[in-house]
């Protein structure tokens, strides 16, 4: 979906294609059939924007075979969808039972990850729409914060500055310019907005940003404007934003809240929860380790990192974060020129809900996606962007 905004620019809003599993070329082409395509038609657009994620072996396989590049293209054209974005954040194995800790492999201290980040931007190089001249990928922040010491930070800040050189060569190639932004995240390396600046200052290029995941942004109860003013201060591009919300508790001492909480506390992903204390930010890697007792102060909310729908906030007495969604798409586009032209609604969880709330069968899964893009579009023709065919 495009979207021009009131000082002439287009901003482009898509969905993030790992909700769906597919780990080869042939599932990549299953999704867009059975899930992208009959999204695009709830919506009544004759073109919808995806953010594609390409597992390692999808993505081989095209890198590989410039006719199976060629015919993804064609089936994207085929079916009404287009991609100005992916997400190179997982690499393999996101529709596992567990991922957990798994997603955070290989990081930016391995060599694979440049190797397919690399792969990643000559693909979107290639898929890009004929009219659009910029493509960005979202990755990981660096790495985990354990073990990551000052010889990890180097090697990841030389791989960094590597995969910028490349994209400069593929800008000359292909005249498409490809950007990646490190989407900090609760527990990781850089797991703030503020946490990017010293690293990106260091690697110093404008290919290489942040990716603002508006769900990491409120689980670590960052101010939109307070960490986007910060990275604007420092000359540190905001690459793409990622549309989503936390799971949000106000009463975490309550039994029925945390008896609801417990209901979100599922075995596939890791959902870092986090509070405020007058001494700083207080969390646990995992819900369930704040649910055992002790682990976090209960005298102020909570926040866990699990995506949940925008147009559906869970049941009191949880609600989620997305007022700071809004707050901050106000601050990307809302100004008199977009801080970020690309936009993505990220909601990966929708299988993870509790069981009362997962959609039951594809119809019932594009339907809940529809709706969220909906409300996305809402939200942006509020701020004064024009919906474009």
């Amino acid at each position: 979906m495009r979207f021009r905004h009131p000082d002439g620019s287009v901003v482009h809003l898509a969905y993030c294609t790992n909700v769906h599993p597919a780990e080869t070329l042939d599932g990549v082409l299953a999704q867009l059939r059975d899930h992208c395509e009959p999204v695009r038609k709830r919506l009544g657009r004759d073109r919808l924007g995806i953010g594609l994620w390409l597992a390692k072996d999808a993505a081989h396989a095209l890198v590989t075979d410039p006719a199976a590049l060629r015919g993804l293209r064609c089936e994207l054209d085929r079916r009404g969808l287009e991609v100005v974005t992916l997400n190179g954040f997982p690499y393999e194995g996101f529709g596992a039972e567990e991922v957990k800790y798994r997603v955070y492999k290989p990081d930016w201290t391995d060599p694979e990850r440049l190797s397919h980040t690399t792969d990643l931007a000559r693909l979107l190089a290639a898929l890009l729409p004929d009219d659009v001249t910029e493509g960005t990928i979202s990755t990981l922040p660096l790495a985990w914060r354990t073990p990551f010491d000052t010889h990890d930070a180097e090697a990841a800040r030389a791989a960094l500055t590597v995969l910028a050189q490349r994209l400069d060569a593929l800008a000359e190639l292909t005249g498409k310019s490809i950007r990646i932004g490190l989407e900090p995240e609760p527990g990781c390396t850089v797991e703030t907005t503020g946490d990017a600046i010293a690293p990106l200052t260091a690697i110093g290029h404008d290919r290489i940003g942040v990716c603002v995941d508006t769900c990491h942004l409120a689980t670590s109860f960052e101010d939109p404007q307070t960490a986007l003013d910060a990275l604007a201060t420092a000359g540190i591009p905001v690459v793409k934003s990622q549309l989503s919300a936390a799971l949000h508790a106000e009463h975490p001492h309550l039994p029925e809240v945390r008896e609801a909480l417990a209901a979100f506390d599922e075995p596939r992903f890791l959902h870092q929860t986090r509070t405020r204390t007058a001494a700083g930010l207080r969390g646990t890697d995992d819900l369930g380790e704040s649910l055992a007792g002790g682990a976090l102060p209960e005298t102020s909310a909570w926040r866990a990192h699990f995506h949940v729908p925008l147009h559906a906030a869970p049941a009191p007495p949880l609600t989620s974060t997305l007022p700071v969604l809004k707050d901050a798409l106000a601050h990307l586009v809302g100004g008199p020129e977009p801080r970020t032209r690309h936009l993505e609604v990220e909601t990966y969880t929708w299988q993870a809900l509790p069981p009362e709330l997962r959609p039951r069968s594809r119809p019932q899964l594009a339907d809940g996606i529809a709706a969220e893009l909906t409300l996305a579009r809402d939200l942006l023709t509020d701020l004064g962007l024009k919906e474009l065919p």
